[in-house]
């Protein structure tokens, strides 16, 4: 046995001399001396790759492709070293080094919803004095920082229960922008009513229809009661308070309770108290500013197997941990998707820029959405 354990460590260390010698031969090659193959070369190269693995027994025949693919996905040990190769990585540079060193305190930003909604409290955590422009949807967020109206927004996107905030997604997509800061909020509903109203009276609930399936469990126990859908929590809270009626209630966040006189009549009243909604905070500028150690990426993949392993494989050789992975189809394409990555890495790491620059070899096309830091 111990002979066999030396006789792989050799035929280790063999394949990495040839790796190093590989790395050097390609450090050799000037880039803009190696034109693009066109498709009849890679069709050939392809051929070649299945021919070798022909070679071997069956068992290893379907990772020899794989291994080949790995081996071209390679890079010198100076491509990507540095952010003056690709436009995108002199913009991160530049980007890092233009940005205050400090986040801004008063600030103008845009949230949907109203006064007492958990965007607000969101935003007071992100910010310690803002001016806060509320609006209908998501959409008018969007544009209103497009517009010009406020320099930030922040918007949700995902929570730990209902999941994936998906119009947000949607409206990535079509937008131009940059997170800039994000945070993890410890959302918790109470059902509010107006003062006097006592829970037996209560007939009608309101809130919205994740605050509701994230309060199921509460709401079964109330026999008669019927639950109404409302576009947003704090909304709901406002309507109730505004309303002539004492036999109605909502669920919202404690701080409406506040703004607009009401009564909590059960307090936290959510299914898990491990419920988290995920806020991010945008901007049209890139800001980057100083402790940013996630980034946010938005990748079109080619329409073919082993497309979404190819970059998988990018952020395993550089070490890079994945914090999040979603798709979403793309508009008039059929069985196409969009894939959105978190991805954990600090905005000063040489690997990031190195990630930047090669992530166009595997992808139809990418959009970075920014490197920021995330607030728990």
């Amino acid at each position: 046995m111990d002979n066999e354990k030396t006789k792989i460590d050799l035929i280790d260390e063999e394949i990495i001399k040839l790796l190093a010698e590989r790395v050097k031969v390609l450090d050799e090659v000037e880039d803009d001396a190696k034109p693009k193959l066109p498709i009849e070369s890679l069709r050939e190269r392809k051929a070649k790759i299945m021919a070798m693995a022909e070679q071997y027994p069956e068992e290893i025949r379907n990772y020899i492709p794989v291994v080949v693919n790995l081996l071209n996905e390679m890079k010198g040990t100076k491509t990507g070293s540095t952010g003056e190769k690709g436009t995108l990585s002199g913009k991160i540079e530049r980007s890092k080094e233009g940005t205050n060193k400090l986040f801004p305190d008063f600030v103008t930003v845009a949230c949907q919803g109203t006064e007492g909604a958990n965007s607000q409290i969101a935003c007071d955590r992100i910010f310690r004095n803002s001016n806060i422009m509320f609006f209908d949807r998501f959409g008018a967020v969007f544009s209103a920082i497009e517009k010009g109206l406020c320099k930030y927004g922040v918007i949700p996107v995902e929570n730990s229960y209902a999941g994936t905030v998906n119009s947000v997604y949607d409206l990535m997509m079509k937008h131009n922008f940059y997170i800039v800061r994000s945070i993890r909020l410890k959302i918790t509903h109470h059902l509010l009513a107006k003062p006097g109203t006592r829970m037996e009276d209560v007939k009608e609930i309101y809130s919205h229809e994740q605050a509701i399936s994230q309060c199921s469990d509460f709401l079964s126990t109330l026999k008669g009661v019927k639950i109404i859908p409302f576009e947003n929590t704090a909304q709901a809270a406002k309507m109730v308070a505004e309303s002539d009626r004492n036999d109605i209630a909502a669920l919202a966040s404690e701080l409406c309770v506040k703004y607009y006189g009401l009564k909590t009549l059960a307090a936290s009243v959510q299914n898990r108290d491990n419920n988290y909604t995920r806020f991010i905070c945008i901007s049209k500028d890139l800001e980057i500013y100083p402790g940013a150690d996630r980034t946010s990426l938005m990748l079109v993949l080619p329409h073919e197997y082993g497309s979404l392993y190819k970059v998988l494989s990018k952020f395993h050789m550089l070490g890079i941990n994945l914090l999040k992975l979603e798709s979403r189809p793309l508009p008039n394409k059929e069985f196409e998707f969009m894939f959105y990555f978190d991805i954990e890495i600090s905005a000063d790491s040489p690997k990031l820029l190195q990630l930047m620059n090669e992530l166009d070899e595997v992808c139809d096309s990418f959009t970075y959405l920014g490197s920021y830091h995330e607030i728990i």
